[in-house]
């Protein structure tokens, strides 16, 4: 199957990934030269949408821009060719034009649309959120990370509270580490362990944190 995957930030990379990973050729439009340039150095062939249409299978919106997937596009698709939204509200791909033509509701989250020349799309939970509409809800070891991060925040606070303002602060980075720390050993990771002169010769705790305040990942 060909999969197109409209945007390459975060959740595009991410949704590239799983897609690739199961078996699809990933094709991905954007509007950025720096993500074009990292998808197409990850070996995914960057087009645009005009292009795509007319080729891909399955359609992932994840730009968190409106108008992404237009009702030409649309026309233009494969017959049941999949379509979905995985990136912001469902301005995303035009599901108001399609409203003027019939839906079968095949099941919960799932519809199909036809076409006046017979043509069928399948869209997935409205255009809108595909992860929470047509999933079972987020797996718990992604809900045990967020709600350590959560829980380690306020303890922070409460215990430090003194260094903060009225604000929003980003999670200081030993805090990150220790969140991912504390659930390695249920994936089987051994992690290994700086020795003090290493940790001096590249100048960071031995213990961490390892990576300054503004490194991305």
């Amino acid at each position: 199957k060909v999969a197109v995957v409209a945007g390459y930030g975060d959740v595009g990379k991410g949704s590239a990934a799983s897609l690739r990973t199961s078996g699809a050729r990933v094709l991905v439009t954007e509007i950025d030269p720096i993500c074009a340039l990292q998808a197409a150095m990850e070996g995914y062939e960057v087009v645009t949408m005009d292009d795509a249409a007319s080729v891909g299978d399955i359609f992932v919106t994840t730009t968190g821009n409106k108008d992404v997937i237009t009702l030409d596009h649309m026309r233009q698709m494969k017959d049941r060719a999949i379509v979905s939204n995985i990136g912001h509200f469902d301005a995303e791909i035009q599901i108001g034009a399609l409203k003027n033509f019939p839906w079968t509701n095949v099941k919960p989250q799932v519809d199909e649309v036809e076409f006046p020349d017979g043509k069928r799309l399948i869209v997935l939970a409205e255009g809108r959120l595909v992860n929470l509409g047509c999933a079972t809800g987020h797996p718990s070891f992604v809900m045990s990370a967020s709600f350590t991060n959560q829980t380690l925040a306020q303890i922070e606070l409460w215990t430090n509270s003194g260094k903060y303002e009225n604000k929003v602060y980003v999670l200081p980075k030993h805090l990150d580490e220790k969140v991912a720390t504390l659930h390695l050993a249920k994936l089987g990771v051994k992690l290994t362990k700086l020795s003090q002169e290493q940790a001096e010769y590249i100048g960071v705790p031995a213990e961490g944190p390892f990576k300054p305040e503004h490194y991305r990942y």
